[in-house]
This record gives C-alpha cells, structure tokens and sequence, in this order.
C-alpha cells in the first residue's frame, strides 16, 4: 500500500510538471504538440483513480468510517483536483495546477504519515454517508473557487498595470472565468445548505444524539451566511473584484475552520 501512495504521489507530480512545460512551450498545431497537451489529463486520471481508491480503502472500515484529518485532508485535496479539471478550470487557468496538483499529491501521502482513527460509527448509514459526501464535495468546491478568485484578482491588477504576461492572449475572458467562478459557488453553496439542513434536521439519525451548537456549526453557519451574503450583493448590487474576493476568502476561511481546522485541533493540538 506505501509503494500506492508513493505512485499517486508521483502521478500528481508528472501531471503538474508536464503540465508546466505545456504551458512553458510555445504552442503549436502539430501532432507532438498535441499529444505534450494531452499528457498531463492523462496522468491526473490516472492519479485521480488511485487516489480516489485508495483513500476509499483508507475510509471505509469494518468499525465505521474513517474519517480522520489525514483521510479528510486527501479526500477534500483530490476532490480539489478533480474539481479543477473536470470543470475545465485546469486547461482555463493552468497557473492553478502547479498550486492544486502538487498539493493533492502531498496530501494523498498523509495517511501514511499521520495514522489516529477517527470511527465514525454511523458511516454505515446511507443518509450519514450521503451528508459527509456532500459536505466535503462542497468543501472542494469553495475551495476550487477561492483559488480561482485569488488568481483572477492577479490577473486583474496585471491587466489595469498593463503587465500581462505574453501567453495571456490564449485566457478566455476575465468576465468569462468571473461567471464560472460564480457558478462554482453557487454550486457549492446549494451543497452547503443541503449540509447543514441535514445536520439540523437529522442529528440524531447521523449522529446518535440531539443537535447542539459546536464551534462546528457555527463556522458552518458563518460560512453560510458570508457566501449567501455573496451572492444576494453580486445579485443586487453586481459585486465583482476585490469585493468579491474578500467575501470568497471570508467564506471559505469559515468553511475550512468549520471541519479540516476543528479535526486539526482536536486530533493535532489536542490529541484525542
């Protein structure tokens, strides 16, 4: 199983690094230049595969699931990766690869460095299991856009200096990518609702007990709110830029405190 993990790793690598020299080489119509394009899609599929089945290994359990910070954090990294370039965003925006590949190949090693259970006893339950699908598909897809939001920001300023690089005539519009980096929020906003409504309505069926208000719902809720406040002011008032932004970073910080932060106290800080 290390020498799986070691070969996921290795396959993020190869993605990234063909990746970078497609996008470092001049682009041409020939056939070799055709297949140097294709060559990274191929060995993400493959890293995307092996992942995706190893940390299925990693989590499904006869005791429950497993969803402990190292599991959690590569499950939401390759999710981050498939994401990006089922969406496209990839081929759109490749700066955004040499960011999410090389971490999705680090974060699919860490179960191996970091091994506390954490059982989840009702992983067995279809709704239970359905919830943490839908939480951590919508922890992706927040995340996917704050990466989106950061690098359509740079390539803002660049273009108001007048800076943008040579090869910034092959982006779609920055209006284009600006709609899709909507869409993606609004995507995963419609998942983070049915999240915490599942949570609300049926705690007791997901986990065994009443709801009570953790700093785990609250940042949910904070997240929530912050990326439903988003999308009414981009609605009303058409927020776009910097604006946008503050409010894309805001969202998901709450977002990512909400899970991956409080299993990083816990399981880290605290050691339980």
């Amino acid at each position: 199983m290390i020498l799986l993990h070691v070969a996921a790793a290795a396959l993020y690598a190869l993605a990234a690094w063909t990746a970078w020299r497609a996008q470092a080489e001049p682009r041409g119509s020939g056939t070799a230049a055709a297949a140097r394009s294709k060559a990274p899609a191929w060995f993400l599929v493959a890293a995307l595969l092996l992942h995706g089945w190893l940390a299925w290994r990693g989590i499904a359990t006869p005791e429950g699931l497993d969803l402990s910070l190292a599991n959690a954090v590569s499950v939401v990294a390759g999710l981050v990766a498939a994401v990006a370039w089922g969406s496209g965003l990839l081929s759109a925006l490749p700066v955004i690869g040499t960011v999410v590949l090389p971490v999705a190949g680090i974060a699919s090693l860490l179960p191996l460095l970091l091994t506390n259970p954490h059982r989840f006893a009702y992983g067995g339950e279809s709704l239970a299991a359905a919830h943490v699908a839908v939480a951590l598909v919508s922890y992706a897809l927040f995340l996917v856009a704050a990466l989106q939001a950061l690098v359509l920001m740079g390539l803002e300023k660049r273009l108001h200096r007048r800076l943008l690089d040579p090869g910034s005539a092959d982006l779609p519009p920055l209006l284009t990518l600006e709609r899709f980096l909507f869409r993606l929020i609004t995507a995963g906003f419609v998942l983070l609702t049915l999240t915490l409504g599942s949570g609300m309505l049926f705690t007791e069926q997901l986990f065994g007990k009443p709801f009570t208000l953790t700093h785990k719902s609250v940042f949910s809720v904070l997240g929530w709110l912050t990326f439903g406040a988003l999308l009414w002011g981009r609605w009303r008032y058409g927020w776009r830029g910097r604006i946008a932004l503050r409010w894309i970073i805001a969202g998901t910080v709450f977002v990512f405190l909400a899970y991956l932060g409080s299993k990083f106290v816990v399981e880290v800080l605290l050691g339980r």
